[in-house]
């Protein structure tokens, strides 16, 4: 086993006694500070060779993803990347800087292996952000960067169509795919832009400015929508068509859970912002199986949300996804999590 993946089992004890907040970025400094050092870079595992996979149109190394959030200002892209990723996706970011709310907003639920955060899409602004993926090499040598999307926290939800178009315009140059992020439960109102009328409206807006970016830069981007795992059949059915009708490329199934069904009693489990980890598997699996029905055969879907395991990774793909990502496996079983996914996804 490499030293980097008996390094992680090592020190999680030390990370788990941190502030989870903390640990966190501790913890992206110091891969970026391995992955940056010619001599301690012998300490990053070779990745197993995956099977590589046609996503949106575009070539993926494997089909296992880093979901966004982990790397919300853009800045640890080619560190994360050297883990085994076949694609990397980053953000959310705003089209100005702002805060998230206020700490302690990370907390760790470790009876369920789960994360609840309220993080606030906490980030520096598309400029910090454009000038850190400008930097990174992962694309430069292959690798598929996707770009998250969202709305500022003092724009009116009646005005949020024009955030997400800041934002589509700022990161089309840069990205091999954007997000557009409507489901965070942790931005007042965001997750009314779900319902049908709103939604169609804002992705007919992003499509009609992809025409018009496409045609600006040569080459067109692949648009996902990021979705809640709080959803009916009903909801699943009216965004499916939204998609299809409006151009959208992919889907990804699911983001964070506002349920604390499966947590109850257990200490933070009344704290609010979502639920990440095992208690989101079975929601996420529940609309991947929707989407499916609605979407048919050929339509993208990108299954997230409690994978703890290749098992987990599997399921997802059984009920339909066509690849995964990960977050907060991550933080409980480290990056031997990304290589074992690898090698089940590989067959």
């Amino acid at each position: 086993m490499s030293l980097l993946f008996k390094s992680y089992a090592a020190v999680r004890p030390l990370l788990f006694s941190m502030d989870a907040e903390q640990a966190h970025n501790f913890t992206l400094q110091r891969l970026s500070t391995l992955h940056q050092n010619p001599v301690t870079q012998r300490l990053l595992p070779k990745p197993p060779e995956g099977k590589p996979i046609q996503l949106m149109g575009l070539t993926c190394r494997n089909p296992v993803g880093l979901a966004a959030g982990l790397d919300k200002n853009g800045a640890h892209i080619d560190a994360l990347a050297s883990l085994g990723f076949g694609f990397v996706e980053v953000g959310t970011v705003t089209p100005l800087a702002q805060p998230g709310n206020p700490q302690p907003r990370l907390f760790r639920l470790p009876e369920r292996q789960a994360l609840i955060n309220r993080f606030g899409f906490n980030n520096d602004g598309l400029d910090t952000f454009l000038s850190n993926v400008k930097r990174s090499n992962w694309r430069k040598q292959g690798g598929i960067l996707g770009l998250n999307i969202g709305k500022n926290a003092s724009t009116p939800i009646e005005a949020a169509v024009d955030d997400y178009l800041k934002g589509l315009v700022g990161v089309y140059p840069e990205a091999d795919y954007i997000t557009v992020n409507i489901s965070s439960p942790n931005t007042q109102n965001l997750r009314a832009l779900q319902a049908a009328d709103e939604l169609s409206s804002l992705l007919r807006a992003l499509s009609e400015k992809r025409k018009e970016l496409s045609d600006q830069h040569q080459r067109y981007v692949p648009i996902a929508v990021k979705i809640a795992p709080d959803l009916n059949q009903e909801q699943i059915a009216a965004i499916a068509d939204s998609l299809r009708e409006n151009g959208i490329d992919g889907v990804i199934a699911t983001n964070t859970t506002l349920s604390r069904e499966t947590v109850e009693g257990l200490p933070h489990s009344d704290e609010q912002g979502g639920l990440s980890g095992p208690p989101v598997h079975a929601l996420s699996l529940s609309v991947i199986r929707g989407l499916r029905r609605q979407l048919g055969d050929d339509f993208p879907i990108i299954g997230v949300g409690g994978i703890q395991s290749a098992h987990d990774a599997q399921d997802k793909l059984d009920a339909g996804a066509n690849a995964v990502q990960l977050y907060t496996g991550l933080i409980y079983r480290g990056p031997a999590l990304i290589h074992e996914c690898i090698r089940a996804l590989k067959d």
